[in-house]
């Protein structure tokens, strides 16, 4: 069984590419979102395995997504995997203390990079 992935970014072009990459690459795409709050509320409907997570988000800011993803009551929590074009080390701490798995520059997507971050 494919591991199911929902993209969380406001760059249509960016979801496209992900989920052209991540499909090729094995993994089940199983739904997109354009903001955090569409983001957490489609996390809650399809029950994904991991949610790609862009850190800059219009409405909240990925950090905050992640944390409440991973702070939610439920027994099927994803793993959170962060990405964005700038500079990871710009981030610090913040990647550690938002519950994410791990941070994945959006020019590295792989799905071994997603893979190691999981293991």
């Amino acid at each position: 069984m494919p591991t199911k992935v929902l993209i969380v970014d406001d760059h249509p072009s960016f979801r496209s590419a992900a989920r052209l990459l991540l499909e090729h690459e094995g993994f089940e795409v199983i739904g997109e979102a354009e903001n955090g709050e569409m983001g957490i509320e489609r996390t809650t409907q399809l029950h994904p395995d991991i949610v790609l997570l862009d850190v800059n988000l219009p409405d909240l800011d990925g950090f905050d997504v992640a944390t409440r993803i991973t702070k939610a009551d439920g027994e099927h929590l994803p793993k959170i995997v962060l990405t964005s074009s700038r500079d990871p080390r710009e981030f610090g701490p913040l990647v550690g203390a938002s519950g994410a798995s791990g941070f994945v520059p959006k020019g590295e997507l792989s799905a071994a990079r997603i893979n190691a971050l999981l293991r």
